[in-house]
């Protein structure tokens, strides 16, 4: 598992109405490769509000249609949920999710 990566996950949690949602995962790469159970990671969602907080993605990921990394609704997931992999982001896309992660969570 690397950062960067999207997964398709069944059944995300109670307060998601959807079967299944594809998720970015955005932990740093230390903690993916150490035995801690959880991801932190950003829902995509087929809506796109014009944000900074929001990153465009679509087929070249890996998707069906256009879609937008949602960066200010971050949740952690177990990474036994991440097995449906779909695509990962290219660099200057993973660059965009680094800026839209600073401008959600308030850093400089």
């Amino acid at each position: 598992m690397k950062r960067g990566e999207l997964y398709r996950v069944r059944r995300p949690g109670r307060p998601d109405p959807k079967r299944s949602r594809v998720f970015v995962v955005v932990s740093r790469q230390t903690l993916l490769d150490s035995r801690f159970s959880t991801a932190i990671c950003a829902p995509v969602y087929s809506r796109r509000d014009g944000l900074a907080t929001q990153v465009d993605i679509g087929i070249q990921e890996g998707l069906k249609h256009q879609c937008s990394i949602h960066c200010d609704a971050l949740v952690s997931l177990p990474k036994s949920s991440l097995t449906d992999y779909i695509g990962s982001l290219s660099p200057t896309r993973l660059s965009a999710v680094d800026g839209a992660l600073r401008v959600a969570l308030a850093l400089s």
